[in-house]
């Protein structure tokens, strides 16, 4: 059975609606592709964005910030809306008016919970660090009292969210497609590039298997 989100008020899509998808399956490989998200709050009366990293773990997503900055108490008090993209593509029309791009976009809104056991939070960034480099955190030391206490992790709900995707060529007014210009689509792909070594490695250090296991996009 398809596990298929509610659409609300505030997930529905008005614009470009074909597009939407409230399948918690898509929503979830798109979170899972990309760790760079943007935490949307109030504070001080101000429209605020964070951007950090996030991850998910079942129907829940994560994302951590210093503990002194100021924001992690306006979004630990009140609806955030937490927005990951991707962009797949450059669509070039034939007008400008239909120029677009290719993308994977997931927008959630809802009132985060700031985990605050130590231990829970040890290993809530302890899995953050397993997400973005797969076996990774049995490799380091130990995270220390003070790190704990500097480092906020809040949780987020994934249960008022959408997705929205668009793919494909331009499509243009059909008296344009008489014009001699040139359409198409400039795939884009986010790429890992070699390594860059610290200089400061100890002799014999090897680069670490995970490395290769390192997927963004």
């Amino acid at each position: 059975m398809t596990d298929t989100l509610p659409i609300t008020e505030r997930t529905r899509l008005r614009r470009g609606h074909k597009r939407g998808d409230f399948n918690r399956e898509t929503i979830n490989a798109i979170l899972d592709a990309m760790p760079m998200c943007h935490i949307g709050y109030v504070l001080d009366g101000s429209p605020q964005v964070m951007p950090t990293f996030q991850w998910r773990e079942g129907n829940h997503v994560y994302w951590h910030a210093s503990s002194a900055g100021r924001g992690i108490g306006a979004a630990g008090n009140q609806d955030v809306c937490m927005t990951v993209s991707l962009l797949d593509g450059l669509v070039l029309a034939r007008s400008a008016m239909h120029h677009s791009a290719n993308f994977r976009s997931v927008m959630i809104f809802g009132k985060p919970t700031k985990i605050t056991d130590p231990d829970e939070k040890a290993q809530k960034l302890g899995n953050l660090i397993d997400a973005l480099y797969p076996g990774r955190n049995a490799l380091l030391r130990p995270m220390t009292a003070q790190e704990n206490k500097a480092t906020a992790v809040l949780s987020l709900p994934i249960e008022e969210a959408s997705a929205k995707i668009r793919s494909g060529g331009p499509v243009d007014d059909d008296e344009d497609y008489s014009l001699p210009i040139w359409a198409g689509v400039v795939p884009v792909k986010m790429q890992l590039l070699p390594v860059e070594a610290d200089p400061r490695n100890l002799d014999g250090v090897e680069i670490p298997d995970h490395i290769q296991d390192i997927k963004i996009g």
